[in-house]
């Protein structure tokens, strides 16, 4: 049996592991939407269920199991999901070139498309990494028959344990090599396991397979109590819809606090799946000596699952870690325990049944992010969803009161005890909006907009956290690249929305802006920031486009004298570095008309050498002609195809219009120079204040350029770990 932990626990860590590339590679391909997040893990989580299922079914019509080891297929499945690694790279960046075809069809056309090319490239492998456990099941029948009746349990515990490990040893990998380089690392993980289970199944096969008849557990397991088949795959079912639908919940409640990078959402992904495999040893060891389970271990999942009410609430002072200890572990290490319970309690061991029942469980997996992400946060807060989530288990939890055979008085007092728990959680969790007095509030399936504040102290919040402010910086965005062109500008575009400053001082050109902007709810707060917004949105001049702005350029055929792009923070958030990589820079060249100017900056008070000098190997890699001003907190990069022209700051007022003028000052702060002399002395610091590319890509001479397969930006950690080594080690020799 310690061969299978071994085994399933690599295959978790791999199937985790591709998760988390694949997903990233679709979005690079198709675009960093809501929707495409979803179709890509609602995919790879019905490739999972349909493997189980399917490979169940095949094995109980074949029942004769002496005629071909099943641990001898179940190494040659390995062998091909080890395949995957290096096919579905190709087959999603196949799928992106062959959408560019289309043309920029609806968004509907559009995700109907890519996710029927995602399902083909993905449900094929996933089916293979779901068949994995009824036929390692069918192998354990054969050789070891007397731990079959838990065998599920075994392998799913094992199965977590590498998925923990998942979470967090890819995000190393990433780092050191890459995307493709880590999917390699999957790939010969599922090889190794793949030639060990070979090996394994030709030692001593005939005695082994005699064993079927002559048990050797040394270790008695009591038979699981008896329970209705419809009603523990409705269990069944419901743990898996609601736990990935508070996952969906919770990702949305402690993004204030744990943040947006990667890490972070690793973090919560780690201790779902540490608290999962708790729970799942906790089982294995109760199962040995009991065979039901007490009444109130349904109620106190209802409770545990609004703990977050209180561990993710704006009154609660404590470190973001132990928010999500408190707030995640109790309820997920308790479906842990309940999960495997129901499936082996369901199976009995065979393999069959197993498949079955892990397939409503995945089913429900697939259909509870669907249900949070469309049906609840758009409509709802993030308090009131995990609410509405926890009542089904809160009513099966109260029906032991109302049955025939009535729990016992200490039972009852449990019950009673748990559901004041619920109530005095419901009624204290607050949601983070609520510190903001005066807010405006917006949902939609991207996120939960908080605008807030007065004058220029006005905060943005996307799902928590600050994206900007209303700063001069966002107006020099606009005003430099189109004050640069060697012509008069026709029109713009700006990739993020944010608070439409960058977006309203294009208009004072008075030329047709488009925006691209990924979350529905920001444009609709613009004149909260804006007194005119409104006025501007509805001007003929104006475009809004509700997308991934790197899929937009991808797909439109227009082209633009000036494009914009200011990425939401910080550098290092999660999926940042698609508007960083060389492949977006290509994308967005071949948006320009000749001559025409791309607009980027970057953060320089938070942002290490390392990412400035990767981003600048970027551009110089996809513009033959850049060039870098910095002010107090950045750089302003211009890039182009055409040489830009020398001007000074005199030279850049002439060619701005009065109302670009007055806009650009707007902030300045009272004086009695004048608008030009005071626009010309802004532009003039600027301009000395010029850097030259290969001095940014100097600083860190050793860092390759950013790029889709090595995003240096979100992917950090060894990285500082090393520095900060080195650091001590200066200060140990100073001292």
């Amino acid at each position: 049996m310690n061969w299978y932990f071994i085994f399933f626990f690599i295959s978790g860590f791999c199937s985790v592991l591709y998760e988390l590339v694949w997903l990233r590679l679709a979005m690079a391909q198709f675009g960093v939407t809501t929707a495409m997040v979803s179709i890509v893990l609602s995919v790879f989580m019905a490739g999972l269920g349909l493997g189980s299922w399917a490979s169940g079914r095949w094995l109980r019509q074949t029942e004769d199991a002496s005629r071909f080891p099943a641990l001898r297929l179940y190494a040659l499945i390995e062998l091909l999901i080890g395949v995957s690694g290096i096919v579905v790279p190709f087959g999603l960046l196949w799928g992106r070139r062959a959408l560019e075809h289309l043309g920029p069809s609806t968004s509907f056309g559009y995700y109907s498309v890519a996710g029927l090319w995602v399902a083909a490239t993905l449900v094929p492998w996933c089916t293979l990494m779901g068949a994995t456990v009824p036929v390692a099941m069918r192998a354990i029948g054969q050789t070891l028959p007397a731990e079959s009746s838990r065998s599920f349990s075994y392998l799913y515990t094992a199965n977590v344990a590498g998925a923990v490990a998942g979470t967090t040893v890819p995000l190393f990998l990433i780092e050191l090599l890459g995307f493709h380089g880590t999917l390699k690392i999957g790939a010969a993980c599922n090889c190794l396991i793949a030639v060990s289970a070979l090996a394994l199944s030709l030692t001593s096969p005939k005695q082994k397979l005699q064993n079927q008849t002559t048990p050797t557990s040394a270790q008695p397991v009591a038979p699981l109590a008896p329970r209705s088949g419809g009603r523990t795959l409705t269990l069944l079912f419901l743990s898996g819809l609601t736990c990935m639908a508070m996952e969906v919940v919770w990702v949305r409640r402690y993004t204030p606090y744990v943040g947006t990078m990667v890490y972070a959402f690793a973090s919560i992904l780690a201790v779902y799946l540490l608290a999962t495999f708790v729970g799942s040893v906790l089982y294995r060891r109760w199962s040995l000596r009991h065979t039901q389970e007490s009444p109130v271990l349904w109620i106190w999942l209802a409770s545990f699952a609004l703990l977050p009410l209180i561990a993710a609430g704006p009154s609660t002072d404590l470190d973001p870690f132990l928010r999500l200890l408190l707030g995640i572990m109790p309820f997920t290490g308790l479906l842990g325990f309940i999960t495997p319970m129901l499936v082996d309690r369901f199976s009995a061991g065979d393999p069959a049944k197993a498949g079955r029942a892990y397939a409503v469980n995945v089913a429900g997996c697939i259909l509870g992010p669907l249900l949070a992400g469309f049906g609840l946060l758009p409509f709802v807060s993030e308090r009131w969803a995990l609410i509405i989530l926890t009542l089904p288990w809160l009513i099966i939890g109260l029906a032991p009161l109302r049955s025939v055979s009535r729990p016992s008085t200490t039972a009852r007092i449990a019950i009673y005890a748990s559901l004041a728990l619920a109530a005095v959680l419901i009624t204290a969790g607050k949601g983070y909006d609520e510190n903001f007095p005066g807010r405006r509030v917006l949902r939609d399936s991207t996120a939960t907009v908080i605008a807030t504040g007065t004058g220029m102290d006005k905060q943005l919040l996307v799902n928590g956290y600050g994206m900007t402010s209303l700063t001069p910086i966002t107006k020099v965005m606009a005003h430099l690249p189109l004050a640069f062109l060697d012509r008069p500008p026709q029109d713009a575009l700006v990739i993020c929305f944010g608070m439409g400053t960058t977006f309203r001082s294009l208009h004072s050109w008075g030329i047709p802006v488009t925006v691209a902007e990924l979350v529905p709810s920001v444009p609709h707060l613009f004149d909260y920031y804006h007194s005119d917004g409104r006025k501007i949105l509805l001007s003929p001049l104006s475009h809004v486009v509700v997308d991934d702005g790197r899929r937009y350029l991808e797909r439109t055929t227009q082209q633009f004298d000036v494009i914009t792009i200011d990425p939401p923070p910080p550098v290092e958030a999660a999926g940042s570095s698609l508007l960083y990589s060389e492949e977006f820079y290509q994308a967005a060249r071949r948006r320009l008309r000749p001559g025409g100017i791309l607009q980027q900056w970057l953060p320089s008070d938070v942002t290490d050498a390392e990412v400035t000098a990767a981003v600048a190997r970027s551009l110089r890699n996809s513009f033959p002609y850049v060039r870098t001003f910095r002010d107090e907190f950045g750089y302003h990069f211009l890039c182009s195809d055409r040489q830009i022209p020398v001007r000074t700051a005199n030279d850049l007022l002439q060619r701005m219009p009065t109302s670009a003028v007055a806009d650009f000052i707007e902030w300045a702060g009272p004086s009695s120079d004048g608008n030009a002399v005071v626009a010309s002395r802004q532009l003039n610091a600027l301009l000395q204040q010029e850097v030259a590319l290969d001095q940014l890509v100097a600083a860190a001479p050793g860092t390759p350029a950013l790029t889709d397969d090595r995003p240096i930006n979100e992917y950090f950690a060894l990285r500082r770990w090393r520095r900060s080594g080195d650091l001590s080690l200066l200060n140990g020799d100073s001292q």
